[in-house]
């Protein structure tokens, strides 16, 4: 018996080392092997189409001719689902992974958990998509499906552990890799239907930047009109943040350290108010009046004053990663109010979002750009430079 790597078949970029800079690279997303076998089987194995009859063959007394077989043994599951990706979104973890911010960064690194695309193969018992649909894969591939959490669609909560799209550790114990690639297999659970005539661009940074926010939106019952919202920070997920709140019939007021954003706020994304945070009087006048406020800084940064915006019994939700979280016992238990944390969300509540994007007609903001800028958009991204989320055209230019 022989055996032969099967040739790299998925184009992609990624990191070789902690500079972070992103280069063309080729891998195999199957993972499998070609075996050239030869020996005596049976005549009625002849006739057998599957590896299993011929295993079976090696425990027969009876012998037929001498046959070579080639079998070509892949990773493709009978729950998997194989998409050509089209788009993939940019996140700020692309560069923090990328980088080994983290100190856990598996190289070579392929980047990339915003990823929208076109299905190309399912499995055999796939029964949720087909060929050609329009489909979405976000921040994790896998969980253990056992758990309470799972059970409840709230996969990213995994008692175990969800398996992170890129950098993270498959349970066969390979290194998962992202979608700044053409193509990834991934079991049908973690999938997402992308609704019908939106575009696959649009769709891809919903699958983190917008989850990110309609989470804890949800969570919190802040799709409740006439309510007040708070967003920290105009970005990626600040925007979305902006743009569900109006969605929900909020009135929503951004509150930004940067006076070249009130335009924007107000004018394009449709904020009520924008409030510059270093200016003592404007802050003032917003004292307890937000039923609710978004946090999505991830720049250190002072959290006393805002919590002093909220009502009695206002929420304040945190999705960014400052260094730090420090606040006055008192901002908390006077005017009890709810601090709480989110990352993404589970595949019932990521569904539901890119439902509601597709009826409430709800696009991100982004820029589209080809793969070979991928690296000049993550310098931009560290300095704030997008409007607002960067989205690689996958199919066009990944070559």
């Amino acid at each position: 018996m022989s055996s032969e790597s099967v040739k790299d078949d998925c184009l992609a970029w990624a990191a070789r080392d902690p500079s972070g800079v992103l280069s063309p690279y080729k891998f195999s997303r199957r993972y499998a092997l070609r075996f050239s076998l030869e020996s005596w089987v049976p005549f009625r194995s002849l006739y057998a189409m599957n590896w299993l009859c011929l295993c079976i063959s090696f425990f027969l007394c009876n012998r037929g001719p001498k046959v070579t077989w080639e079998v070509l043994f892949r990773a493709l599951g009978k729950d998997d689902v194989s998409l050509k990706i089209t788009h993939c979104g940019i996140c700020y973890a692309d560069v923090v992974m990328s980088k080994n911010k983290y100190g856990d960064s598996r190289y070579p690194l392929v980047p990339g958990h915003e990823i929208a695309g076109i299905v190309k193969e399912v499995g055999s018992c796939v029964s949720n998509f087909k060929v050609g649909d329009h489909v979405g894969v976000g921040t994790y591939v896998d969980s253990c499906r056992e758990c309470e959490h799972c059970n409840d669609r709230d996969e990213i909560s995994c008692e175990k552990g969800a398996i992170f799209t890129f950098n993270g550790i498959d349970t066969d114990g390979s290194i998962t890799k992202g979608g700044y690639s053409s193509h990834i297999v991934v079991h049908e659970s973690y999938c997402f239907r992308i609704p019908d005539g939106y575009p696959l661009a649009s769709a891809a940074p919903l699958l983190c930047a917008g989850i990110t926010v309609y989470n804890p939106m949800m969570r919190h019952k802040m799709n409740q009109p006439g309510k007040s919202l708070g967003v920290i920070g105009l970005g990626g997920l600040g925007h979305m943040a902006v743009k569900f709140g109006k969605a929900f019939g909020l009135k929503v007021t951004v509150l930004s350290t940067s006076i070249s954003k009130k335009e924007e706020a107000l004018c394009v994304l449709g904020a009520d108010n924008f409030v510059i945070t270093s200016d003592q009087e404007q802050m003032k006048a917003l004292h307890k009046s937000l039923d609710f406020i978004i946090d999505t800084a991830s720049g250190d940064h002072p959290f006393d004053p805002y919590m002093s915006l909220l009502k009695t019994a206002g929420v304040f939700v945190l999705v960014g990663f400052p260094s730090e979280v420090k606040f006055s016992p008192a901002s908390l238990n006077i005017g009890m109010k709810t601090v709480s944390g989110s990352v993404t969300g589970g595949t019932r509540v990521t569904q539901e979002m890119l439902d509601f994007c597709a009826a409430n007609k709800i696009y991100p903001k982004i820029e589209v750009i080809p793969i070979q800028y991928v690296n000049e958009a993550l310098e931009r991204m560290i300095k704030n430079d997008v409007k607002y989320r960067f989205v690689i055209d996958i199919e066009s230019s990944l070559k």
